[in-house]
């Protein structure tokens, strides 16, 4: 089910509690409703609350018909409650998502709350983009169950999860979570070390960065280089990832790729003053991985799939 954000089940024993009604926390309890969880929503605001609930309204209406699976706005309304009273909103909850805003100081002291009013066995996970699961888990009673679940944003369109543990926290509730997201249709990924910005903001802040140079230093304009992913970089990956790209754009795989390439990503990279080697070693590492998820005896017949999916993005308009 992981990835299809649709629903398909009634799942009304699950209860799951987001904290904040801001954008981020509406487009949680619009993932977890339609997946057929309760779904306690909490602001410290009475008007927030009143917000997102017009918000959490034209999200579905915007989704209706999205799936044959879908049951009714309606009933995926009925599934929300919205709540001032924060040990209300937590009482029984499997998993907490908190989606305050990001600021260490509020998030540890919200966290040191939920330590001593949700149960030992609930999910404490935090929406950050960029702090730390450690940061926030220091000096809490709970910091063994607390995590980092970073959305792509919006959730309810972009089904990647980042599944972010600290040094603190106990393998199971990471499991618990990745569970309770998969079964939300999202696709929890595993990240195995705490690094500012997690895997997400880090890839789409590698390019952002080379964006602002390159317009910086007149090479291109932001409306050409917009272009250029939309038209070309991100039409491919929305089909393929970084590494099967240039897999399946050299005969040879990815390691012929890195021969042929490598040398020259090094010297653009050391325009930027980075200094990050293709070593023989970590060739060989991204090779094996790639190898087993495809065969090199395999590479034209994926290279035809990649082709035929991506035959659907062609239109009159393409260069408009």
């Amino acid at each position: 089910m992981s990835g299809d954000m649709t629903t398909t089940r009634d799942d009304a024993s699950t209860v799951v509690c987001v904290l904040g009604a801001g954008s981020i926390g509406v487009a949680f309890a619009v993932v977890f409703a339609r997946a057929g969880f309760r779904v306690r929503m909490w602001d410290v605001y009475g008007d927030a609350l009143a917000r997102g609930q017009r918000e959490f309204d034209d999200k579905l209406a915007m989704l209706s018909g999205l799936s044959q699976a879908d049951a009714t706005n309606s009933t995926v309304r009925a599934r929300v409650s919205w709540h001032v009273d924060l040990d209300e909103a937590v009482e029984s909850a499997d998993l907490v998502q908190e989606c305050i805003p990001e600021q260490l100081a509020l998030k540890r002291e919200l966290f040191a709350r939920l330590a001593s009013i949700t149960h030992p066995d609930t999910v404490l996970a935090s929406s950050t983009s960029a702090l730390k699961p450690g940061e926030i888990a220091a000096g809490c009673a709970a910091q063994e169950r607390i995590l980092v679940g970073h959305p792509a944003n919006p959730p309810f369109l972009l089904p990647v999860i980042e599944v972010v543990p600290s040094a603190f926290t106990a393998q199971r509730f990471a499991d618990r979570a990745a569970e309770l997201y998969t079964r939300a249709g999202l696709k929890p990924i595993a990240v195995h070390r705490e690094v500012e910005g997690f895997v997400f903001n880090r890839l789409q802040g590698a390019l952002l960065r080379e964006a602002y140079c390159l317009v910086r230093d007149g090479v291109a304009s932001v409306a050409d280089i917009d272009d250029i992913v939309r038209l070309g970089v991100g039409r491919r990956w929305s089909v393929i990832g970084p590494f099967e790209t240039v897999d399946l754009n050299t005969r040879g795989g990815i390691e012929s790729h890195a021969q042929k390439m490598g040398p020259a990503y090094a010297r653009m990279g050391a325009e930027r003053g980075q200094q990050d080697p293709w070593t023989d070693g970590l060739v060989q590492e991204v090779t094996r991985q790639r190898r087993a998820l495809l065969a090199l005896d395999d590479w034209d017949m994926r290279v035809r799939w990649r082709d035929e999916q991506l035959q659907r993005f062609l239109a009159p308009s393409d260069g408009a």
